[in-house]
């Protein structure tokens, strides 16, 4: 068919995309999770124990950015590595004024709550924010990142990732104020990658089934 001057050309179907293997998806999603959410944690009760609270800070806070850097050379979006980093030094000024270890880990559940409430936020202006995320592990195009489809699979996911959030911050802080660093790091860790990861092939698998029928 000949297509007449000045027609636009339609985007390209979903076939045209490449398969979102466990493969692909872990391996552009999971560097990010892990130097935003698993390694600093980690990073800091070692140096916090082996030397107290400013060393642990300084050590979670310089891992933090120099993994923050190595995001952005891999082409990671820009806008959400600077807000992490940018969380990063917030959170260690505040850690190292209030000479509060409990202060200081605090925060990225605060923080974590608060990214439960602008999942569910999100859908209501009709822009999902799993469905923003979702670029960090899948290289949707533009086209059909604006499409009705779209927003509605990704609301239905930002309604059960707003839910984990809110109710994993809940048991982090009441873990937080009730036992030693310790019991924090260790439920901060296991309710963190493995049910992530579960929660990423659910919404693989819902994605696939949804999209697979347009």
């Amino acid at each position: 068919m000949v297509r007449a001057a000045g027609t636009p050309v339609a985007p390209r179907g979903l076939d045209g995309l490449p398969d979102p293997t466990w493969r692909s998806i872990l391996g552009r999603g999971l560097p990010q999770f892990a130097a935003e959410a698993v390694v600093p944690v980690l990073v800091f009760y070692g140096a916090w124990r082996a030397a107290g609270l400013a060393a642990g800070v300084a050590a979670g806070s310089i891992v933090s950015v120099a993994l923050a850097g190595v995001l952005l050379r891999r082409g990671r979006d820009v806008t959400l590595v600077a807000i992490g980093a940018a969380f990063v030094v917030v959170q260690a000024a505040v850690g190292l004024a209030s000479h509060s270890t409990t202060v200081y880990l605090a925060q990225p559940v605060l923080l974590n709550a608060l990214w439960g409430v602008a999942c569910f936020a999100s859908i209501a202006i009709r822009r999902p924010l799993i469905g923003v995320l979702a670029g960090a592990w899948y290289p949707f195009p533009a086209w059909f990142r604006a499409s009705d489809a779209f927003r509605r699979e990704f609301s239905v996911q930002s309604a059960v990732f707003g839910l984990f959030y809110v109710a994993r911050a809940a048991l982090r802080l009441w873990v937080l104020l009730a036992t030693v660093v310790g019991g924090f790091v260790v439920v901060s860790v296991v309710t963190g990658s493995p049910v992530v990861l579960v929660l990423i092939g659910w919404g693989v698998w819902h994605a696939r089934r949804t999209f697979s029928a347009l």
